[in-house]
């Protein structure tokens, strides 16, 4: 009898630990986000395969180029499923929807976050991370004011020269002001924070173009809102490196990049973030991705999408 109870709780923690097991979501888009959001998922963090045979969740509705490019993806503190992405290439604005289950979502909105800026160009690959702490989101994305940061300006690359803004909310209704979020001193993009031990990491692409850099670099700050500490030494190699997101299992962290210029994804693994490996061969992903985030599910709402 003593065996058969023991069987039987063996299978019961086998099943649970089964349902319970993280499920990782990569949120990315295709060609120029005419068609939407696109979804690939993983059991190791390594080999991805997408979800709807590579078909989109969501059709981009709002602004005049109805785009989606560099979706980004986190579950709330509400439970719910929340998404900011680029609209277009030449808007003040972003686009935010929010989803119980990854296939029906809430109407789109566009939130004007760069509105009261006239010389502001763009917005571009605007990220969200949730503070569990303060209850509070953060939206963050790059855009470049004309006129502004002479010093690290360049006449290439239509003359882009961004740095990171930001605005918080607690509940996607009001949102504070505008503020600058980071001038590292060049020209910086494409940053992802998450919480790295009792920090806030936040890992940005260097978009210098004279002399060219186009690497990954790390900063830290104490909280999610900074100050940011100066950015550290680049973390990818001798190549162009962009779209960063990153997902830790266990004691490695993996920072997922788009290689653009060699049309293909890349991928560097740490276990103390100082010291990185490159694991790009090791790493599998559908054809055509463009770069987005990584998140988690749970194996029953991986079935349920399936």
């Amino acid at each position: 009898m003593k065996r058969s109870f023991l069987s039987i709780l063996a299978i019961f923690i086998t099943i649970f630990s089964a349902t319970a097991q993280n499920v990782y979501v990569f949120a990315y888009f295709r060609g120029n986000g005419e068609d939407g959001l696109h979804l690939a998922y993983s059991k190791d963090g390594y080999k991805w395969t997408a979800l709807k045979n590579d078909q989109s969740f969501l059709t981009p509705t709002v602004s005049n180029d109805k785009l989606m490019r560099d979706p980004c993806i986190i579950r709330g503190g509400d439970g719910l499923f929340h998404m900011v992405w680029t609209v277009s290439w030449n808007d003040k604005g972003i686009g935010h929807a929010s989803s119980k289950d990854l296939i029906h979502w809430s109407q789109q909105e566009y939130l004007p976050v760069m509105d009261q800026e006239a010389g502001a160009r763009n917005c571009w690959a605007p990220e969200i991370t949730y503070d569990k702490k303060t209850g509070t989101y953060m939206i963050y994305w790059a855009t470049t004011i004309t006129g502004k940061y002479q010093e690290t300006a360049s006449g290439k690359e239509s003359g882009y020269n961004h740095r990171l803004y930001y605005v918080t909310t607690k509940d996607f209704k009001t949102y504070t002001p505008t503020q600058l979020l980071y001038d590292p001193g060049f020209n910086v993009i494409d940053a992802t924070i998450v919480k790295a031990g009792k920090k806030f990491m936040m890992v940005m692409k260097d978009e210098t173009i004279e002399p060219a850099q186009k690497n990954l670099r790390l900063a830290y700050s104490d909280k999610l809102t900074g100050p940011y500490s100066k950015a550290g030494i680049p973390i990818t190699g001798k190549y162009w490196a962009e779209g960063p997101t990153t997902l830790q299992l266990g004691k490695e962290w993996l920072v997922y990049f788009d290689r653009y210029t060699d049309h293909r994804y890349g991928a560097i693994m740490s276990t103390d973030l100082e010291h990185w490996k490159d694991v790009s061969d090791k790493i599998s992903l559908p054809t055509g991705i463009r770069h987005g985030t990584i998140f988690k599910i749970s194996n029953e709402e991986l079935r349920a999408i399936k």
